[in-house]
This record gives structure tokens, C-alpha cells and sequence, in this order.
């Protein structure tokens, strides 16, 4: 430890500092003191500090956001800033650790020192230093595998309303997935799912190459969205080290809604139904930062949650996230509601990429399975009924003779793990001794 210091350059410059002049919920005004924005600083109060983000500036004044809770907070507070402005901790020393926003362990382990960073807006590189995702990625789940085959640095979202099971599908995918780096970043959600992920993940052989980045949902919003740059930061740190990283962040909604409240803060009007353009711009930006990379040969998988609000499709964030990302897996409450888990809408989900890394005679079994599945789906009710009759419709009644089939080839209890090659072997076997 001793030589860290020896070789560090001393801070010969006087120390700066401003003078806390208001707070309106939740934004603090200091005057005195010129920052960057993503500079943190420390309000002095008695004996104690509460640490702050630079977001803005106004009329001469730096606009800042706590990062905590804002009693004890009064006129005049010496403001100080710290850290260099716009820079991560990033390194092996995360590794097998769980950690808040701000890069401090909450597992109770001893303090992470370390010996890099990294920008937290990543690093730019152009569209043609991104190499094509040429790789099939195992998922670990039957369906996902065999019918939306998703690809090695590929982006991903689960898309469902609330209580309908995306957690758990992550929680599937984080088990049985390939990956030599996972990165997990539970952003806004309850502590109790914190605390179960963490028991559940950070033991045995993949603790040494797992990472929990966790901000819950009573976080400051200038918080959660460090956190979530702090998660993908980490990715692209290990990417660059050439390693294969698996990008898990739960969920892109509370992302955006962190940025909707700091727009708003900051007075730009609200567009979409209540998110100004930038909340939106926010989820771009962190989603875009994931991929391969054709100068290290390593590559971050991402796979996002994103929270449809009402279960509706058309929601601003899903519609965003959609648009970006490279393929999405979607929830259906009707088919949890029946007992199917995971309630994946073979229909409704799509890998982009699927096509570029599979053979064709799997493109052409899981086209044969969505299309039995959506005639079911598109005429449930007149079977349910007896209004059809059988004959009418011959896709229609292989769909209905084989629906208990399809339907157990989608279900998978949650500790189950059903590998790549596993899950193509099943649909041949299923749909061409129908065929």
C-alpha cells in the first residue's frame, strides 16, 4: 500500500470551496464555487458531511443533488468538492464484491481500493470499431434459446409489467448464462430483492467473477443513475481486457424515471407522457455502451429489464428501449395468470440477430413453433367456445392436437438449466416427429 503513495503527484493547489445559499426539493444552490457538472463534493455540517452531485448551474450558481438525505442541512454550509469530476473507480478489486452507487461495499466486506477509473459517459469509439455479433449466446432457458437465440455481445430487454416475472427470468439467465465477467446492476428496486440476489449469486466459484452494483429504489435519483453508469462503466473496463461480460441491469425504467426527476428538477418541460427528451436520452446512451469490440476481442452482453407501466407496450421508456436494442424478450400476464413460467410471448419476442448465428434449418423449426403458437393464440376463444370446426384450418389443428406440447416446451422451473444445444435438440425433436 506504502508505494501508492510515494508514487502519488501531492495536490499543491488552495483548497476551494462555496457556501450553501438554498434548497428546494431536493436542488441545492452554492455559491462561490465553479465545478464541472458530475463533480461530487462534501457539505460540511457540524461534525459530520453529506456528499453531493454538481448537475447544473444557474445565474452564477452550481446546482447540486444529494446523494443522501437533506436533514441537518443549513444556510451557509461549506461546500467542498472531491474525486476528479466525471471519472469511475473501476478494477479487479470489485470483483466478488457488492457495492453502492458510489463504489462503497455493502456486503460488509473491507473497503475496495481501487487503482483505475474510468469515464463515466464510457468511451467513445465509431460505428465501424464495433465487430458483429457472429457468436450464439447460451441463456440457460429452453425457450430463449431454441426460439430467440440471442448472440455474444448482443443487447437484450425483458419487457413486462409489474409482478409478472422479470426478475426471475433474470435470475435464470444469471444462472445459467456463459460468461467469464458478470456485472449486475439492481437499479431502483426493493432492497429485499437486493439482499436475496446477492445470498442467492455471490457465493460459490462464481462469486470471483461477479460484480453487484445495488442503488435502491429510496435512492437519491442522481444516485441510482451513478450507479448504473458505475455498472456499465465496470463492463466496459473488463471488455477492454478482453474478457466475455455479461451486463445484467435491473431495470432500464428506473434509470429513466431518475432522469425524468432530475430534468424536471432542472425545469426542461416534459415531453412523452411526463419524460423530457433527456430521461430518454439517458437509457440511449447507457444501452449503446454495450457490444463487441474489435480492438480487445472482448464483448459486453447486455440484458435489460424494462418496466412496461400499466402493461402497456406503447409505453415511452418500452418504445425507446425497443427501438435501441438489439432483440426483446416480452412478459405476458394472461400466461402467468394460466401458470406458464416464465410467461414468455413467443409471438411478441424477437432476436435480431438470430438469423446471422444459426442454421437455417433451426430458423425454420422456430418459425414453425411461433406460428403454431400464434394460430392457438389468434383463435383461443372460438376453441375454448367449440365454435371451430375441426378441418377448417390444418395449421390450426396441429396447433390445437400439439398446444400441451408447446406449451410444456416453454415452461422451466426457475433452478433448471437447459444449455444451447440441449434446447435446439428438443424443438427438432418436437416439431419434426410432428412434421
Amino acid at each position: 500500500m506504502l508505494h501508492r503513495f510515494a508514487a502519488a503527484e501531492p495536490d499543491l493547489a488552495p483548497a476551494r470551496y462555496g457556501l450553501l445559499t438554498a434548497c428546494d426539493g431536493g436542488m441545492l444552490e452554492v455559491t462561490g464555487l465553479s465545478v464541472p457538472i458530475g463533480t461530487q463534493c462534501r457539505i460540511m455540517h457540524g461534525r459530520g458531511s453529506l456528499a453531493a452531485e454538481v448537475i447544473g448551474f444557474r445565474n452564477g450558481n452550481t446546482l447540486m443533488m444529494l446523494l443522501g438525505d437533506p436533514v441537518l442541512l443549513r444556510p451557509g454550509s461549506r461546500v467542498k468538492p472531491e474525486g476528479r469530476p466525471g471519472m469511475l473507480p473501476v478494477g479487479e478489486a470489485f470483483l466478488g464484491r457488492a457495492v453502492d452507487g458510489e463504489g462503497k461495499p455493502i456486503d460488509g466486506g473491507a473497503p475496495i481500493v481501487a487503482q483505475k477509473e474510468w469515464p463515466s459517459g464510457g468511451v467513445r469509439a465509431g460505428a465501424l470499431d464495433r465487430s458483429p455479433v457472429r457468436q450464439t449466446f447460451d441463456t440457460g432457458v429452453r425457450a430463449l434459446n431454441a426460439i430467440t437465440t440471442f448472440g455474444v455481445g448482443q443487447r437484450i430487454g425483458i419487457m413486462a409489467g409489474s409482478g409478472v416475472g422479470k426478475s426471475v427470468l433474470l435470475d435464470m439467465v444469471a444462472h445459467g448464462a456463459e460468461a467469464e465477467i458478470v456485472i449486475v446492476g439492481l437499479i431502483g428496486e426493493r432492497a429485499r430483492e437486493v439482499s436475496d440476489f446477492v445470498e442467492r449469486h455471490m457465493n460459490g466459484e462464481k462469486r470471483s467473477r461477479s460484480v453487484v452494483v445495488a442503488v435502491p429504489a429510496d435512492h437519491a435519483p442522481n444516485l441510482r443513475i451513478r450507479g448504473a453508469l458505475l455498472a456499465t462503466s465496470l463492463a466496459e473496463y473488463f471488455r477492454a481486457q478482453g474478457k466475455r461480460v455479461l451486463l445484467i441491469m435491473d431495470s432500464l425504467t428506473r434509470v429513466a424515471h431518475a432522469g425524468r426527476e432530475i430534468a424536471l428538477l432542472l425545469g426542461e418541460p416534459g415531453a412523452a407522457r411526463g419524460y423530457p427528451p433527456s430521461a430518454l436520452a439517458t437509457i440511449t446512451k447507457l444501452v449503446e455502451r454495450a457490444g463487441n469490440s474489435a480492438a480487445s476481442g472482448g464483448s459486453i452482453t447486455g440484458l435489460y429489464t424494462v418496466l412496461a407501466d400499466g402493461d402497456n407496450q406503447d409505453d415511452p421508456v418500452v418504445d425507446t428501449a425497443r427501438s435501441i436494442l438489439d432483440g426483446h424478450v416480452v412478459l405476458s400476464r394472461d400466461l402467468a395468470q394460466r401458470g406458464q413460467y416464465p410467461a414468455i410471448d413467443i409471438a411478441a419476442s424477437l432476436s435480431r440477430v438470430m438469423n446471422d448465428i444459426t442454421a437455417p434449418r433451426h430458423q425454420k423449426l422456430a418459425r414453425d413453433f411461433r406460428a403454431l403458437i400464434a394460430s392457438y393464440e389468434a383463435n383461443r376463444d372460438l376453441v375454448l367456445m367449440g365454435a371451430y370446426r375441426s378441418g377448417a384450418d390444418p395449421q390450426l389443428d396441429r396447433a390445437i392436437a400439439m398446444h400441451d406440447e408447446l406449451t410444456q416446451f416453454l415452461c422451466q422451473p426457475a433452478p433448471e438449466i437447459v444449455p444451447l444445444d440441449a434446447s435446439v435438440a428438443a424443438l427438432t425433436k418436437l416439431l419434426d416427429h410432428e412434421g
